[in-house]
């Protein structure tokens, strides 16, 4: 199975709809909500090299960026191979 962490905040409506997205592809992700949290915001922010936005999105160790970043892999179709899947 592959892994997918994705950092987020409860009242960020692009967190929401990466969810959807991913979800909508029937995967499944580690959500860690950065709320309150300064541990996760350092440890996304470390992993993403500087970026400071959510979500952040990461494929196994790949940094996919936001949700703008998933939704054009999805549009180009780079999404599926990307998490190996088949259409």
């Amino acid at each position: 199975m592959i892994n997918i962490d994705v950092y987020t905040s409860a009242s960020c409506p692009y967190c929401i709809r990466a969810k959807a997205l991913l979800k909508s592809k029937g995967l499944q992700f580690n959500e860690l909500v950065v709320d309150g949290n300064p541990e996760l915001i350092a440890e996304s922010v470390k992993r993403s090299d500087g970026m400071r936005t959510i979500p952040q999105i990461f494929i196994e160790n790949f940094h996919v960026g936001g949700y703008d970043d998933l939704s054009s892999l999805d549009q180009n179709g780079k999404l599926d191979s990307l998490l190996g899947l088949n259409n």
